[in-house]
């Protein structure tokens, strides 16, 4: 990858919004990231769009505690403090209904209500308050996909696109607060091909053995597919993690109900993630800064204010550029 920095650079004054779908989501895309970003001085607010309720336990030992079946959305509640605490950083809830995952053939309707059934406006709608109240610098969220198919990840995609569009706006949204300008729009690579290639060539070499072969090979087959616009992506921006791969793990371990400890998400420990790959990765999505590419560091272009004054979209080179371009203000 070449030369890179070990550490973000001090981020104080700077703000960041994370949008997730569910509680866990936090833990399992991004999180050491934002521990890094928060100890560097930045505010970091995450938001949770839907509270978990209709999300499988996947603990054995969790599904056998009455309380998980009466009560999960509190359960969940209180797992995802446990996580934003682990993090150090600030957290949200968005306040829409769980939408579940959708299986079978043909397959079934959404729930009546749920947040992927919910129509674009009223959805958006508490993002882009949320937005002109904490004046994000940066936005961050997940690909016109979702990362994965779920109702609940592509719609939180299409709220974040809508907030990145339409917040700065003085005649849309209106009585939802003052107008503001994210400078900076990020699709999260949680789990980006090289990070996968690099840590199974490491597992290879150290054990013989890795438990990552099926998911690159998934993953290739997935790049090759031109019918996924996520294909069409690649990683503009490596943010340092040095140091901040045990809060993941604790973060994640704070989602006992989701989460089993031993399990895919620690295969890796994080000794070695940041001896083979210690960056957290992200697609620029859009820029209304300069910035050159690769980064390695989501506020580049933002320091010394930059990111408070209004600029224009600017091209985001070898980059998918969403349906933004013609951005009029």
């Amino acid at each position: 990858m070449g030369h890179s920095p070990r550490s973000v650079p001090d981020s104080s004054g700077l703000r960041v919004l994370s949008v997730h779908a569910h509680p866990d989501d936090e833990a399992s895309k991004g999180a050491s990231m934002a521990a890094a970003y928060a100890q560097a001085g930045a505010e970091v607010l995450v938001v949770t769009c839907t509270g978990g309720e209709r999300g499988d336990i996947l603990v054995e030992e969790v599904q056998r505690m009455p309380r998980a079946h009466r009560d999960l959305t509190g359960l969940r509640r209180e797992e995802m403090k446990l996580s934003a605490k682990a993090l150090n950083i600030k957290h949200i809830w968005l306040g829409f209904e769980d939408s579940g995952l959708p299986e079978g053939d043909p397959l079934p309707p959404l729930p009546e209500s749920c947040f992927a059934s919910v129509p674009l406006y009223d959805a958006a709608a508490p993002l882009v308050h949320l937005v002109r109240t904490f004046k994000p610098h940066v936005l961050i969220t997940y690909d016109e996909n979702g990362g994965y198919p779920h109702p609940d990840h592509i719609r939180t995609h299409q709220i974040s696109v809508e907030a990145f569009r339409a917040s700065h706006r003085e005649n849309e949204y209106q009585g939802l607060g003052e107008p503001w300008t994210i400078s900076k729009m990020y699709y999260d690579r949680a789990f980006s091909l090289e990070r996968f290639k690099a840590l199974d060539e490491a597992m290879r070499e150290r054990d013989g053995v890795s438990p990552f072969a099926d998911r690159i090979e998934f993953m290739e087959k997935r790049q090759r597919d031109s019918t996924n616009p996520a294909a069409r992506h690649r990683v503009t921006t490596h943010v340092p993690i040095q140091g901040f791969v045990h809060l993941r793990d604790e973060a994640l371990l704070a989602h006992r109900s989701q989460v089993e400890p031993g399990g895919f998400f620690f295969a890796a420990s994080p000794e070695l993630v940041e001896e083979v790959y210690p960056w957290d990765d992200y697609v620029l999505a859009a820029t209304r800064v300069h910035t050159e590419l690769p980064e390695f560091d989501l506020f580049a272009g933002l320091h010394d204010g930059e990111g408070d004054r209004i600029g224009t979209l600017r091209p985001v080179p070898e980059a998918f550029k969403p349906e933004l371009a013609n951005d009029r203000r």
